[in-house]
């Protein structure tokens, strides 16, 4: 069997929904988490965020 870009169940602890517990989650074949949606959103929104400061620390100005 062909592993390679696979993906697999797994238990996760987290707090989501404002309840703690565990959740089935998929993971990679490298084990690491595969982000729900929300959770790139977050991710790609906090990049932008450190991306902005970094350019305006530099005297530039961005355009949004």
């Amino acid at each position: 069997m062909d592993t390679r870009n696979a993906a697999f169940l797994g238990a996760w602890p987290g707090k989501r929904d404002h309840r703690e517990g565990y959740r089935l989650r998929w993971w990679d074949d490298q084990g690491s988490l595969l982000l729900w949606d929300t959770e790139q959103i977050e991710q790609e929104h906090q990049r932008v965020e450190r991306l902005t400061a970094q350019l305006r620390a530099a005297g530039i100005e961005p355009e949004l």
